[in-house]
């Protein structure tokens, strides 16, 4: 068993991250879980506390410095220290494109054994055995740390929330770390927050609705379905290139690698560096009017038919079911 520093994320006005709760819940099937709230500008709520609580975290950690902690290598030298002043084994993060660079630079000031995209974590042995899937999905792998410090980002939707057996309030405990100069040497001169939709965050929704080359250009069928759904929307390299909808909506290689419980395909052809961002999801859904698409080859369900038909009749008959 091995104590853990759990990462939590939240958004500029608090609210933590929903990845956050599975990796709470992850930590605790291996030894006491800390969080780590970094002090960049939000403060953790009473609320917030009570619910870390009964997810079964005995401490949080403010962390602060004197550096700006949006900044990799700032967060990275902060917990670093934090990891010495607690001799926690393991950090546990979302798989986010920042928590991963963050995990690059905290490896190589500690020396740690790093794991990215994992689905689940265990103890055997003596030491950790992280779960992921690579090759674009393909191929289900284990990775041993033979580090003593483990650093290790999950993705969204891997672990089953479950509360703790005893709850409590767990203690908040300031930690402060100095900033190298090398460290400041990049500086966050702007900052503007992506407007809120109303939707759940791409890569950690439980359902994604993602629109292809077959919208056109029109992704209007596909947000009214992932409304229905209370899903996020999603889409293929072509229609963000193509200048239909905004980069951050990428999925694939080179975009957002997601593993939603639910992913629907629309219009969506399956070329493999898209199916690299989501052939891990639960249940796949393609619909395409060519019926020899390659995205049918891993679809769950499959409906070949104009999209235009299908998605207008698909959200009708799922308001009518909720109603």
């Amino acid at each position: 068993m091995t104590d853990s520093l759990v990462l939590l994320d939240h958004s500029a006005d608090g609210v933590l991250r929903a990845p956050v709760r599975e990796l709470v819940t992850l930590g605790r099937t291996l030894g006491t879980v800390h969080g780590v709230w970094a002090a960049d500008g939000a403060e953790p709520d009473a609320q917030t506390l009570a619910d870390l609580g009964a997810l079964g975290v005995a401490r949080v950690h403010r962390l602060s410095s004197t550096g700006d902690l949006h900044v990799a290598a700032v967060l990275a030298e902060a917990l670093a220290d934090l990891l010495d002043a607690t001799g926690a084994g393991l950090l546990l993060a979302t798989s986010s494109f920042e928590n991963k660079e963050v995990a690059a630079q905290l490896a190589v000031l500690t020396g740690a054994g790093v794991v990215t995209d994992a689905d689940g974590l265990a103890v055997e042995g003596d030491g950790l055995v992280a779960s992921k899937t690579v090759f674009a999905g393909t191929w289900n792998t284990r990775c041993a740390i033979t580090s003593p410090l483990a650093i290790v980002t999950l993705k969204a939707n891997s672990i089953t929330v479950e509360p703790a057996e005893r709850a409590g309030t767990p203690d908040l405990v300031e930690h402060a770390s100095t900033a190298s100069a090398a460290a400041q040497r990049v500086t966050v001169v702007e900052r503007t927050e992506r407007p809120a939709s109303g939707r759940p965050d791409l890569g950690s929704a439980h359902v994604v609705v993602a629109g292809g080359r077959g919208t056109e250009g029109d992704f209007t069928l596909v947000e009214e379905l992932a409304d229905v759904l209370g899903g996020a929307v999603g889409a293929t390299r072509v229609a963000t290139d193509e200048g239909w909808i905004g980069h951050d909506a990428q999925i694939g290689q080179t975009g957002v690698t997601i593993s939603p419980r639910l992913y629907i395909g629309v219009g969506v052809s399956g070329a493999v560096h898209h199916r690299g961002g989501m052939q891990a999801s639960g249940t796949i859904v393609a619909i395409n009017s060519d019926p020899d698409a390659p995205i049918f080859e891993i679809a769950d369900y499959g409906i070949v038919g104009d999209l235009n038909e299908v998605l207008p009749a698909l959200s009708a008959e799922l308001r009518r079911l909720r109603a």
